[in-house]
């Protein structure tokens, strides 16, 4: 797999894993304001990848749907510029996968750069707590 890719499989789709990750007990969460970031560790599959990520950015926050399709790219983006130290920790233990799921708090937009900052600061603070 490239680098800074990202594929469709590495991407939280499967209902039952989001049940899981928003309604299960052992999620965690932390923010760095506009994002919040939830995430649980489940034990890896066959063929799954090491981490599965969803983005979320609410209709209360932008009315339009042009508004909230762009912070999904700008999420999606600053996490395939960010995720790759990510990756290579929890691949260095083949037997978990990490659910994660991003959620746009703020009534505003804010510029790629912003994004891509918080987005690498959320990141970070994740390594920490693995």
């Amino acid at each position: 797999m490239a680098a800074y890719s990202f594929h469709k499989r590495e991407r939280l789709c499967s209902m039952k894993l989001t049940d899981r990750l928003f309604n299960g007990a052992g999620s965690l969460s932390m923010a760095a304001f506009p994002i919040r970031m939830v995430w649980i560790e489940k034990e890896r599959e066959a063929q799954e990848p090491p981490v599965q990520i969803m983005v979320s950015v609410s209709k209360r926050h932008f009315k339009h749907a042009v508004k909230r399709n762009r912070v999904k790219r700008q999420l999606r983006e600053a996490y395939r510029l960010a995720k790759l130290p990510l990756m290579e920790k929890i691949e260095k233990t083949p037997q978990r996968t990490l659910l994660i799921a991003f959620i746009w708090l703020a009534d505003e937009l804010y510029s790629s750069a912003a994004v891509a900052s918080r987005m690498e600061q959320l990141l970070l603070r994740l390594m920490e707590k693995l």
